[in-house]
């Protein structure tokens, strides 16, 4: 059974800090379709399109009937561990400062044999569950996990490896005076995250909340303020050296597309709080969470971008408010390859319209505050770097892959 994690102890501040290593990368374009399934927590492999072979590991054509029709889709993931091994010396500088490391072959239900990391808590022999999961390098990688949930499962130190768990991780919440940063800061504390940080902007002004917010186990208020780079510049001078995660809970919903208003002082305050933001929050914090990616237990290891599904496509209704997450979208892309030799996951939280006053004249189904925090802390524990929550955004994303063009249709008036 692995043992449960223990609490870091404090650092030497006068120790250095291990530089970030990733691990081997090289991979062929074929098996970035792994990569594309990890990222969304899926389990998909190749399967041939003319016999229906499951085939690991990926190819360009069919070893059985030489088809090159060989899309990725979802197989099942339970297998049985054939055999296991201890990993006890490597030339390579990643696994070796991470010996002892532990491999197996796993023979899958689906057919095909695949080796993959092992969780502490699997056996020679065992059934269990395969997943596929990005490593600190960005690409994908099997790992084998119980096939019921364990004690203490999540502490594995494999496991973490793969993962960016808040579990004992010192997290910033960039806005704590909307229902979704309050809530934020509720599930990173019950997900036992060592400090929750939370930024409010103007905190003489009281807002609703803020006691309960205040009453949260382990949240300690700063002040921070996303369109003004002094301030977020402070604040990263002050606990900029400590954060392990940045969650951007900051947001600005407002309906009407181009032609509903006149001038542009709606968009230049989505763009000065939205792309502005991000890029002030990227440039003061994501140097030290690059540096530290290697850092221990407690380790830099994830930058959260909450957006709307409506980046990955206009709603007319609200074009203004999607063209400013749009742009934010195609920020956080060039962060996750800036943030990406540091081991930092850069993870797009999609989600459809909130269960907030903004959203109140639009029909359900909507997404509560809650269940969009709670789906975030899902994805920090699994590893994920592209996850949609509510109904509205896994239809847009069902309706992407089919039809961009009709979704562009059907969104307009």
């Amino acid at each position: 059974m692995t043992p449960p994690l223990a609490p870091p102890k404090r650092k030497d501040p006068l120790t250095k800090t291990r530089a970030p290593l990733l691990p081997p990368g090289a991979r062929s374009r074929t098996a970035k379709g792994l990569a594309a399934a990890a990222a969304e927590g899926r389990f998909a492999l190749q399967v041939c399109a003319e016999c229906g072979a499951v085939i690991y590991p990926p190819r360009d054509a069919c070893p059985r009937c030489l088809s090159p029709r060989l899309p990725f889709r979802d197989v099942p993931r339970d297998g049985v561990l054939l055999a296991e091994t201890v990993i006890a010396a490597s030339s390579d500088p990643y696994f070796r400062e991470r010996l002892p490391w532990r491999i197996g072959t796993v023979r899958l239900d689906a057919g095909p044999s695949i080796v993959t990391h092992l969780h502490g808590d699997v056996r020679e022999g065992d059934r269990v569950r395969l997943s596929l999961n990005l490593d600190k390098g960005g690409q994908a990688v099997a790992m084998a996990l119980p096939t019921m949930p364990m004690l203490h499962m999540a502490d594995d130190r494999q496991w973490r490896e793969l993962t960016c768990d808040p579990k004992f991780r010192r997290v910033l919440v960039t806005d704590g005076r909307g229902r979704v940063g309050q809530a934020m800061a509720q599930a990173l504390s019950q997900a036992e995250a060592a400090i929750v940080f939370v930024g409010i902007a103007d905190s003489w002004k009281p807002f609703p909340g803020e006691a309960a917010l205040r009453a949260i186990a382990r949240v300690e208020i700063v002040p921070l303020d996303l369109t003004d780079t002094v301030s977020v510049g402070d604040l990263a001078g002050e606990i900029g050296g400590r954060v392990d995660i940045v969650v951007n809970t900051a947001e600005h919903v407002r309906p009407g597309g181009m032609l509903e208003r006149t001038g542009l002082v709606v968009a230049r305050e989505a763009i000065e709080l939205r792309y502005f933001g991000l890029m002030r929050l990227a440039q003061s914090f994501g140097p030290a969470l690059r540096a530290r990616g290697a850092d221990g237990v407690n380790s830099a290891a994830a930058f959260v971008n909450l957006l709307s599904v409506h980046a990955l496509m206009n709603w007319p209704a609200y074009g203004v408010f999607s063209s400013a997450e749009a742009a934010c979208l195609s920020a956080a892309q060039s962060l996750r390859a800036e943030l990406r030799p540091g081991g930092i996951k850069v993870v797009n939280v999609f989600s459809g319209p909130l269960d907030t006053e903004w959203y109140e004249t639009v029909p359900p189904p909507k997404v509560t505050p809650s269940a969009l925090a709670a789906a975030t802390v899902d994805a920090l524990r699994r590893g994920l770097e592209d996850v949609y929550v509510g109904d509205v955004a896994e239809d847009v994303r069902a309706r992407l892959a089919v039809n961009p063009k009709a979704l562009e249709r059907e969104l307009g008036p």
